[in-house]
């Protein structure tokens, strides 16, 4: 059903959704050090965002103009501007970096799972091996921000602050 392209252009929008999320979220954060944080991740997310663009640009087009701009529209209208957990998320009242990172962890989270729902509708091995490797930098991203749960000390991203 999706060619390795297509489930590239879905990691890229999910993470450019979650950057946006993210960058919006930074005035509505009155906590410089959070906001520092906030801004941590969006460029996160944007280098997700540029390492599954490249991914893409390593596989071939595979398909007719045509079928490609409806495969977009179906993307587009399937995909648009989901931002899953975050949609939820009351940045505002967010007063503790463990808060924070929680979100950030239960966004990555959707996102795996929304992968993993998508997969038995891949038959192309080459694509299924696409989604594995985006679970993989997902679940390695959940792995770096885990780091800062278990520690007392600031995120890196906020101790200039």
């Amino acid at each position: 059903m999706f060619l390795a392209n297509e489930v590239f252009d879905m990691a890229v929008q999910f993470e450019k959704n979650g950057e946006a999320v993210y960058r919006s979220a930074v005035s509505n954060v009155p906590d410089p050090a959070l906001a520092a944080l906030l801004e941590w991740m969006a460029d996160e997310e944007s280098r997700h965002a540029a390492f599954f663009s490249r991914l893409k640009a390593k596989k071939a087009a595979g398909r007719h103009p045509f079928s490609r701009e409806l495969t977009r529209e179906l993307l587009d209208e399937m995909i648009g501007e989901q931002t899953f957990s975050l949609g939820d998320a009351d940045f505002s009242a967010i007063e503790h970096q463990e808060e924070l990172i929680r979100i950030f962890l239960e966004f990555e989270k959707d996102t795996i799972i929304f992968y993993e729902m998508l997969t038995p509708f891949i038959e192309d091995a080459e694509t299924r091996a696409s989604v594995e490797t985006i679970i993989d930098e997902e679940n390695t991203h959940i792995e770096r921000l885990k780091v800062f749960l278990d520690r007392e000390e600031t995120h890196p991203a906020f101790t200039d602050c």
